[in-house]
């Protein structure tokens, strides 16, 4: 049995939630997430809490109950207080710009590389370098962050890159001419 799973989850005054079937909708202040789960999880809402129970004692239900508890209450808060991620760009030209419903990224490649900013993020851009990730979704915006990131991860001979705020970067040595 899940010790997570049995915890109810606590909704706040301004979060909103509709659960039909095996799907669980959560309106906030900042945004909507929706989400489906597996059928050996039973998902109540009672009393301005939610609790989900197993419906048969398996090993999946006994996993699924406590993995739909957890994904539940970052639902609830996403949708309350949001997720952010930020991410610094480092690198002599390398920079950021957002046109309209596009970021434009300048990272030393012969093109901009034009990345599609999905529905339910927002990135805000200060200083050409730093961004800021910003979501209901907790799974999208680290999508989202993972996926510019990837456009040129840092590398470890100058530092170059796209790195998340607070990533530790191992530098090496490089070539000596002997």
């Amino acid at each position: 049995m899940s010790r997570i799973g049995k915890q109810p989850i606590p909704i706040p005054d301004k979060v909103k939630i509709d659960i039909k079937g095996q799907t669980v909708l959560v309106d906030g202040p900042k945004g909507k997430v929706q989400k489906s789960f597996a059928d050996v999880v039973k998902i109540e809402k009672a009393d301005n809490k939610i609790v989900v129970k197993p419906v048969e004692e398996s090993r999946f239900a006994n996993a699924m109950y406590g993995t739909a508890r957890s994904v539940i209450a970052g639902m609830v808060k996403g949708a309350s207080v949001g997720y952010v991620k930020e991410l610094e760009i480092q690198g002599v030209g390398f920079k950021a710009n957002l046109k309209g419903k596009q970021l434009d990224l300048a990272l030393g490649y012969s093109h901009p590389i034009l990345f599609d900013i999905p529905d339910g993020v927002k990135i805000t851009v200060t200083d050409q370098t730093k961004l800021k990730v910003e979501g209901a979704d907790k799974q999208m915006v680290g999508q989202v962050t993972a996926e510019i990131r990837s456009f040129y991860p840092p590398e470890p001979y100058k530092g170059k890159g796209v790195r998340i705020v607070g990533e530790r970067v191992r530098r090496k040595e490089g070539k000596t001419v002997a």
